[in-house]
Formats: C-alpha cells, structure tokens, sequence
C-alpha cells in the first residue's frame, strides 16, 4: 500500500522549503494507503549532490526531521527534481536504511522510489554482490538502484541517456511496479515506469499546452532487440552478470509538442508524479496516466515517452485528460469521516463491481478474469472459502447461494484457522481468497499452502497489483474504489456483488436455474437506487443511536439464513468502532443458550426481512417479546405484519439472496452514529490496522 510523489520545476522559482512542503504534502494525500515509514530526495547545495530524508513513522514525524535538519531551506532552484515515498514493510522492517527512497551507494548516485515487488530482487542482490557491490537495506528496492549504478559504471566511456540507462535496468526486473529514477550523473531530470502498479503525472503551466497528447517514442526493432539482450542471465559466467551492451540508442526522438510555447521557446512548467490522482488534484487536473512499460523521461520542461519497441495496436500518443473529480471529492468532501463518505458511496460502488460484468438485457454475466477456468471450477469436488474479519463475513453471505446454484459443497473457513488445522486439499478443489488490500497475511498463508497442493487459487481483492491478485491462477477485482476507513463497508456489499455474480455465471449451463437466475441479475439492477433509499433512513438511525443504544455496554443481533452473515458483520462493525460489546446470534440457536441473556434491559436488533424462513424468525421475536425483549427490527417497508408497537428501520425488498447488502447499511450507520456519540475516532479505531499484513 506504499505511495510515489516526484515533483519537477523548470523555469519556475521554488525555494528548498517549498519544495520539501510540497512533497510532504503530497505524501499526507497518499496516507490513506497505509504505510509505516516515509522519505524524500532532493537537490542538494551542487548538481552532484543529493540529500535524503527518512523517518519511520507517520509524515508529521518527516516534516519535524526536516525542519530540525540544518541544511539551508532559504536556497531557491529554478530547475530541480525531488522524489518522496510512504512504504509500507514488506522486504524487511520498517527501519530508516529500510525507507524510501532507496540509493545505489554511500554517496547517492542513484536513488529510487518504489511500489510494487520486484520478484527477482534477491538473484540480482547475489549477482551485484558477487561483482563487488554493496548493500545495506533488506528492501527488493535496493538491487534496483544497485543495479542501476552497476550500469552506469559498466560504460565509463560510453555517453547514454537516463532513459537509456533505465531501460536497460527494466530489461532485468520481473515482478510488478511503479519505479521513479533520480540520479547526479542526471542533474534536473527523472525517470519514472510503471509495470503493473498505477503511476500518472500531472502538468502545471500559465498557459495553454499547445497540444493535449503526448507522443511515444518507439526504438527500432534493431534497438529493441540490443535492450533485451542487455545482460546475460544470472545463471550465466559462473552467475556473474555480463557488462551491459547499450547499442547505439538512436531512438526516433520527436519533439515533445506539448511543452512548446507559441514562439516555440520553452515555457515555465511544473511536473508532478504520483500513484494517485489524490497527490496531484491540489495543485493541477491536467494528467497524463502511463501505461504498462510506458518509461517516461522529463528533462528541460519537457515530457517523453518512449518503449522498447511498437507492439501491434498500440497507441502512438498519450492524453493528457482534465480531472473532473475534486480534490474534496477525492478526500472527505462534504462528509465528516471517511467511514461516513464510503458508506454513501456504497450506490456508486456496487455499480462500479457490476460495471462491464453485467447485461441486463441479455442476463448475462461475464467475468473475463475466471473464463477459461470455468470449465475446471465447475468439475470441481468443493468449493473453499478462506478468509478474515469482513471478507470472511461476505463468503458466509453468500455460501448458500453458491450452493444453490452450483450444487457443489461449500466450506467457508478462517485463514487462521484453516492453516492452524491443516486442512486437507486436493487437486481437484477450487480454492477462493478474499481480502479488501490483497496483502491480508494470514489469508496469503492460506493461498500459498493450498497452492502447494495443486488445487486451482482464485482471488477476490479490491487492490490491483496485490499479493493474492499475483500469485492466485485466476480471480476477480471488486473496483470498490479506495477504502480509507479501517472498517470495512463499500468493500464488503462489492465483495457480496462480486460472489453473487460468480456464482451466477458458474450455473449458467444449468437450464433448470435460468429463471432463478434471472431474478437475481433483476435485483442487481435494482440495487442501487434500494441502496440510496435506505441511506435516506440515516437521521432515524441517528436518533436511534441516541436515545436506545447510548449508554449500553452489550447488543445482540439475531437473524436466520442469509440474514446470519448481516447479524455478524454488523456486530463486527459496532465492536470495531464503538468499542461497545456486540454479538452476532443465529435465531435457530437461540434456545440453546443464547435466551437467558433476554431481559428488558438488553438491547437486541432482530433482523426479520422475508424470505422463506420468515416464519422461524417470527417465532424467535415471540421467544424474545416473551421474555420482555424489546428487539428493534430491521423490516421490509412493504412488512404489515410486525407488531404495531415495535420499533422497527425499514429497508427495501429484494431477491432474498442480496437482501443482506440492503440490511446491513443501517447497521452500518448505527455503528458510526455510535462511535461519533462515545467521541471516538471512527476512521482509524485504537490496535486496528486498514491491511492486515503480519499474522
């Protein structure tokens, strides 16, 4: 969940104090990310110098250790480039040699920022030692920037560019990740690339880009073809890397139109690069967005392009589009907490899962990310579920229908769990892992062991370019957006979306089911607009939070069904930010011991919207109004069968397999309500973490 923000200056005055605010501050955008440690680059006093700052620990920290540093902070630049980093540990702890950014030696020739994982780091880390390079951080970052000094120092004689150089540093890297370049040998200029993680760069000026694309620069086949022979394998002479041959570099390099005044002098500009568009909307909307193997160069007020070589239906420009998003937009906006913020985008969310997956006209559904492997999934012996917390809640919610429609056998099993039991797996299971970041370590745990029992790994996450997204055969992205909340809400109804759609399409050579499944993609297109009327019940749950539940230290939520996934998320989401006891309680065991807590005094919400086990639900509202209960009761609106004097939060009817991602938004809702009522901080709660990356 690390973050990149680079900033460029030509032409415009910035004193060093800016300049370091503005890296700072583009890294507090990013903080939403998660992260453990943070760090800048910048110009030092000559063009041969460049002074870094770390910290482990939030940016704050950062900012106090730069202004307590005493480098002079009055020095103004005309020209500079500086890049800043937050990271969260994944090769090695957090530490200060561990914090971005990363450099290729004691006097930082190279320096380099990183997202991603490069895979191959540890083979190039033995390579470089054994030609006599040294290492001092435990990060796959390090060999990046090693290996680019090995470069440069392999051609002493040999003029080449930046672009150049890095290229052939790409040549050599596998994995994914977004990479941005800074070097002394390259004085005011940067490199950035992207394979896999998002990079984007925004562009500032006074006047108007002459034009609003930018061109690729494509090598020669010739070219292309020396890039990729660069370097001998690590196998190869003894598994010493061979002295890279750059070839001639003759790249067709056209004139970065662009950046050209009308008189064709270049203009004052600034560049800003970042892994998000939440980094840059402060201080422009023009972008560019690179993509996959785009390597881009600026250098003297001007933006290139290049790759290796012109694959077959590739553009030949780059956009530079106009934000329509503002920055409150892209933060709070008009609401008070990111919790708040993503459970009224839960409309758009659930959209954006379904987006490009659905056609309601033909009741289709198609999930390009598990085609070919359909065939294998449905001749599987059982399905597996595994996962933590909230994504652990979204496979209970929808095991039914799974089994329903695919008339496989279902388990659902916590990673932590599953692992501490070894439980056994075989070839012809199909194994699924969920988790909102990808990086959650105990369901990791979980993959990689039944991974190392053939079974076929499918991944379900919210973050591209995640461990599980990677190392899983197949799987499906749920396009929640960013979550910034630790408690889970837009990913879990998305989530919920996302299985109902893969259970559909796994059943679509089952004639018998066609209406069944019809009537769910029906619901799914109703969906949004019942989502935006239950948000519209949020100021009578307020009320609710007030006047019934403040002040009371215990609730239990019961429901049967489909309804018993909702009954435990929404006991998770009051325990994790209102701190108050809750319990999740399945109405058919209600006799067997959870009864003796019934009393007039204990709050209880009884989740009874209809389906086929209304009738067993009803019967649990007379066991607990019996006992003097007095249950609030989540309802369908259309519901004239409750009792006149309950109190009740109605909700709208729809197909009963996604009733539950409409009766979890009021316990959603109550549960913030009641975290803002105690005066605690509902987006970060006390011990918890948003990723979940250590067991």
């Amino acid at each position: 969940m690390c973050g990149i923000f680079a900033y460029c200056n030509y032409l415009v005055e910035k004193d060093r104090k800016s300049i370091c605010d503005i890296l700072c501050s583009g890294l507090q955008r990013l903080e939403y990310r998660g992260y453990d440690s943070a760090g800048i680059g910048i110009d030092g006093d000559t063009k041969k110098e460049v002074v870094l700052f770390k910290h482990v620990g939030k940016v704050a920290a950062l900012r106090k250790h730069i202004a307590e540093s005493k480098i002079d902070m009055s020095k103004t630049f005309v020209s500079q480039v500086s890049i800043a980093h937050t990271r969260w540990a994944t090769h090695g702890v957090p530490s200060q040699v561990n914090c971005h950014p990363l450099r290729s030696d004691p006097t930082n020739e190279f320096i380099v920022v990183h997202n991603g994982i490069v895979t191959n780091s540890g083979e190039l880390r033995l390579v470089l030692q054994k030609r006599g390079y040294k290492f001092e951080s435990e990060t796959d970052t390090e060999a990046v920037a090693v290996l680019s000094k090995y470069v440069w120092d392999s051609q002493p004689e040999q003029r080449f560019t930046f672009t150049a150089l890095v290229k052939t540093v790409l040549t050599e890297l596998e994995g994914s990740f977004a990479l941005v370049f800074k070097s002394v040998h390259f004085p005011g200029e940067i490199v950035t690339a992207r394979r896999g993680s998002p990079l984007l760069i925004g562009v500032k000026t006074d006047k108007k880009l002459k034009v609003d694309f930018v061109d690729v620069e494509f090598g020669s086949a010739q070219d292309a073809e020396k890039q990729l022979d660069t370097l001998a394998p690590p196998a190869a002479e003894g598994g010493l890397l061979a002295p890279p041959s750059l070839g001639s570099q003759t790249l067709a390099r056209s004139q970065s139109r662009a950046f050209m005044s009308e008189d064709g002098m270049p203009q004052p500009i600034e560049f800003f690069i970042a892994s998000d568009a939440s980094a840059i909307i402060e201080h422009t909307k023009r972008v560019l967005y690179l993509e996959d193997d785009d390597i881009a160069h600026v250098s003297e007020g001007e933006l290139h392009i290049h790759r290796l070589r012109r694959n077959e239906g590739q553009s030949a420009v780059r956009a530079i589009e106009t934000l329509e998003i503002e920055l409150a937009e892209i933060m709070k906006g008009k609401f008070s907490h990111f919790m708040q913020k993503e459970i009224y985008e839960q409309p758009e969310s659930v959209v954006n899962t379904m987006r490009g997956r659905v056609n309601f006209d033909t009741h289709k559904i198609t999930l390009g990310g598990l085609k070919q492997y359909l065939p294998i999934i449905r001749r599987c012996r059982r399905i597996v579920f595994s996962a933590c917390g909230t994504s652990f809640h979204s496979c209970l919610a929808t095991r039914a229908i799974f089994e329903e429609l695919t008339e496989i056998p279902v388990s659902v099993e916590l990673a932590s769990d599953f692992l501490d039991r070894k439980c056994p797996i075989f070839r012809d299971d199909v194994c699924i892992f969920l988790s909102q970041s990808g990086e959650t370590a105990d369901t990791i745990l979980a993959m990689r062991y039944c991974l190392e029992r053939g079974a076929l790994c499918v991944g379900v996450v919210n973050t591209v370019g995640s461990t599980i997204s990677r190392e899983t055969h197949c799987g499906v992205h749920i396009n929640a957006g960013p979550e910034i909340g630790v408690a889970s809400t837009k990913a879990y109804t998305s989530q919920y979306v996302a299985l109902t759609l893969m259970a559909i399409q796994l059943s679509e050579d089952r004639i018998s089911l066609t209406e069944r499944r019809n009537s769910i993609i029906e619901g799914l297109h109703k969906l949004p607009s019942q989502i935006k009327q239950v948000l519209e019940s949020d100021r009578e749950i307020q009320q609710l939070a007030s006047q019934t539940f403040r002040g009371s230290r215990s609730l239990l939520i019961m429901g049967r069904g489909f309804q018993y996934a909702t009954c435990l998320e929404g006991a998770l989401k009051i325990k994790e930010i209102s701190y108050m006891h809750s319990e999740g309680i399945l109405a058919g065991e209600l006799k067997h011991g959870p009864l003796a807590l019934i009393d007039e005094n204990l709050p209880v919400i009884m989740v009874m919207t209809r389906d086929s086990l209304y009738p067993k639900v009803q019967s649990a509202l007379a066991q607990v109004t019996a006992r003097k209960g007095q249950p609030i009761i989540i309802c369908n609106d259309d519901d004239d069968s409750i009792p006149a004097n309950a109190r009740t939060i109605r909700v709208p009817r729809t197909t009963d397999c996604l009733q539950g991602i409409l009766n979890i938004i009021p316990l959603q809702l109550l549960s913030y309500h009641l975290a803002i009522l105690n005066g605690f901080d509902v987006d970060f709660p006390r011990n918890l973490a948003k990723s979940v990356t250590v067991e």
